[in-house]
């Protein structure tokens, strides 16, 4: 098995606690809408019922619910009723989606002939449970997730279920890594077994998972199980990377604010490729900022102090916001150096900025807009960067000798 739960799993509820404190915990006063006014058979399921049972529910959790009638309708009518927006999900399997309030609420028809049959269709034992909402509701545990909470492992409900919806398989890596589960050896091998089946979903739903397991505080524990069983494979770089994946000790001295800026970036720079990047329809700000992260992390040598000053200066103007990332590659001396250096909003090389703007020197210098004024702006920067300039008045001196000796150009 991988992983080897925490010694926290062992605080999940007792069976015969369960239903109480969950529904104290899920606590549905605060829901943006009352019990009543959702039909007869409706339950909570899936998310919201495994992290009420962890006591790790968000102040406005997802939920979501099951019914037995026409969902997508449902949806529609609670939307027109109390002021919401519906959302269609998935017409074919009758999904819809609530937002409400800043609540976000998912209602889907129940699959089969009842609420056991549904949740045995379900992908993960520990999601295979649910609340019936109506009074006094108990706990609904057909598969046994209660019990794999508390062993913290990561079971699959059955193999059909997985190839049912092949985004499932990435989806348990996810659970993994925020939920730091062990994987049953059956579950692996099945997902080993059928990871070619993943390219069937929608790119889409493929990233959306990658993007949430990259932020997840134990991916360091799931990224070489993502890459031992071979799920990326298709979306992956071809010539790969020499340089290991950074992972928390890596970002040890920086912020949480800082380690979210990067490491899930370079996560996903080091597991999805350009062309990756490309087919699973990331934004194009996404596939830039890889790239460029991609390109000096490959040509970056051993002593980054030791790059020529063209090299430097470019460095730091394509990367500025993102070099935290790049910093995860450096040694521990250096990426301290680098990352003090950063924190400094008025460090000239590494937030390159001119200490002029462009109006300011068509005014001063009587020089026309165009071009001229891009190149002269840049020339600024560098200068000042490296410290050969600094206040505004010896960067317009700067700015008229270079004018001068560029006079072809104005």
């Amino acid at each position: 098995m991988h992983m080897p739960p925490e010694a926290a799993s062992s605080n999940i509820l007792e069976p015969r606690d369960a239903a109480s404190i969950v529904w104290q915990r899920l606590n549905p006063g605060q829901w943006p809408l009352r019990l009543e006014v959702l039909p007869d058979g409706t339950a909570l399921v899936g998310g919201a019922v495994r992290d009420a049972l962890l006591d790790r529910l968000p102040s406005c959790p997802d939920l979501d619910l099951v019914v037995t009638g026409k969902a997508l309708a449902l949806t529609q009518q609670l939307a027109a009723s109390l002021g919401g927006t519906a959302v269609v999900l998935d017409e074919r399997r009758d999904i819809g989606r609530l937002v409400l309030r800043g609540w976000t609420i998912d209602i889907a028809r129940q699959e089969g002939q009842s609420l056991l049959e549904d949740l045995r269709r379900r992908d993960y034992r520990l999601n295979a449970m649910a609340l019936p909402l109506h009074p006094g509701g108990e706990l609904v545990d057909p598969t046994g997730g209660l019990r794999d909470l508390r062993e913290g492992r990561l079971v699959a409900v059955s193999e059909d279920n997985l190839k049912d919806d092949p985004l499932r398989l990435l989806r348990g890596l996810r659970l993994m890594a925020e939920m730091r589960l062990a994987l049953d050896p059956q579950t692996q091998i099945w997902i080993r077994c059928h990871r070619n089946l993943l390219g069937q979903s929608a790119p889409e739903r493929i990233l959306a998972e990658l993007e949430r397991l990259v932020r997840a505080p134990h991916a360091d524990g799931v990224l070489p199980l993502l890459e031992e069983l071979e799920l990326l494979t298709t979306w992956s770089d071809p010539a790969g990377q020499q340089r290991p994946i950074p992972g928390i000790n890596e970002s040890e001295g920086m912020t949480p604010d800082e380690r979210d800026r990067a490491l899930p970036l370079s996560r996903l720079m080091h597991m999805l490729g350009d062309l990756g990047l490309e087919q699973l329809r990331a934004s194009r700000q996404l596939r830039q900022r890889c790239r460029t992260l991609r390109r000096w992390v490959r040509d970056l040598p051993a002593d980054p102090e030791t790059l020529d000053e063209t090299s430097r200066y470019r460095l730091h103007c394509e990367l500025e916001q993102d070099l935290p990332a790049l910093i995860l590659h450096l040694s521990s001396s250096q990426r301290m150096t680098w990352m003090q250096r950063w924190r400094d909003p008025d460090d000239p090389l590494f937030h390159p900025v001119a200490a002029v703007d462009g109006l300011t020197l068509q005014r001063e210098l009587g020089i026309k807009p165009g071009p001229a004024v891009g190149l002269l702006l840049q020339h600024l920067k560098r200068e000042r960067a490296f410290l050969r300039i600094g206040n505004r008045a010896s960067s317009l001196k700067e700015a008229q000798r270079w004018c001068e000796s560029h006079s072809d150009l104005l």
